[in-house]
């Protein structure tokens, strides 16, 4: 079963076809308890920057696996990339969102405290939620055998997603809209494409407005309305088609 498993300082190690990299502390303990991999397995190791190897796995223990490389892959980044603004939602809708854009390759994730959110980061629980994100595009990216695991940017307000619209492509998801997210006109090939999606009870008429002002461009998905779990990992697999990354 093909895998992957993270070792940040990878780049700065011996990583070459024949040398040896070993696994250790919890990347360790999850690839033997949870995935369960023997010796003889397949499988890879990256750094999260780019940097993959592979083999098959000749020493497991109870504090180190390791495999000897066979292969080395060193992925650019993605020229274009897509970036999705999701907004604070209850339960673990926003959750389940960036664990799905996470496997279909967004680049950038940020958190957005809008008008309705019902959940709420302050003090405390704005570390405590990030590091939460990050955990889950941490995951998601092993899962998904991604060579990049994306940023997790910090908790935007609307007036820094109003700067970052003049910067970017900015793409926002509203049921309203006359113009659907395919015919919409993807921008510049240098910059990214940020898409932006509201909570539960969706975007407020000053948020439109706003972020309209700013340069954002509203677009629909279709004629229904989709649940914020839902909505940027169906406009993410939309994207990809229409920018040719799949």
């Amino acid at each position: 079963m093909s895998s992957l498993f993270i070792r940040e300082d990878l780049a700065v190690i011996p990583h070459g076809i024949r040398d040896v990299v070993s696994l250790h502390g919890d990347e360790q303990k999850h690839a033997v308890t949870v995935n369960r991999i023997r010796v003889g397995e397949e499988t890879s190791i990256g750094d999260g920057r780019g940097l993959v190897v592979s083999g098959p796995v000749i020493a497991v223990s109870s504090t180190v696996l390791s495999i000897a490389v066979t292969s080395l892959v060193q992925q650019p980044a993605p020229v274009r990339q897509i970036w999705l603004v999701q907004a604070l939602a209850k339960g673990d809708r926003d959750e389940l969102a960036v664990q799905a854009a996470t496997e279909l390759g967004v680049a950038r994730v940020l958190p957005w405290a809008a008008e309705r959110s019902v959940s709420r980061w302050v003090g405390p629980k704005i570390a405590k939620g990030l590091e939460r994100w990050r955990t889950i595009v941490r995951e998601a990216t092993k899962q998904s055998i991604r060579a990049w695991v994306p940023e997790v940017g910090e908790l935007q307000a609307t007036k820094d997603l109003l700067e970052l619209a003049r910067g970017s492509r900015m793409l926002v998801l509203d049921p309203t809209a006359a113009i659907s997210l395919t015919a919409a006109e993807p921008g510049a090939a240098d910059e990214p494409v940020v898409l932006v999606v509201g909570p539960e009870g969706g975007l407020t008429t000053n948020e439109l407005t706003v972020l309209a002002a700013a340069g954002a461009t509203r677009v629909s998905l279709g004629t229904g309305i989709l649940r914020t779990s839902t909505a940027g990992p169906a406009a993410i697999a939309a994207l990809n088609v229409t920018l040719g990354l799949w």
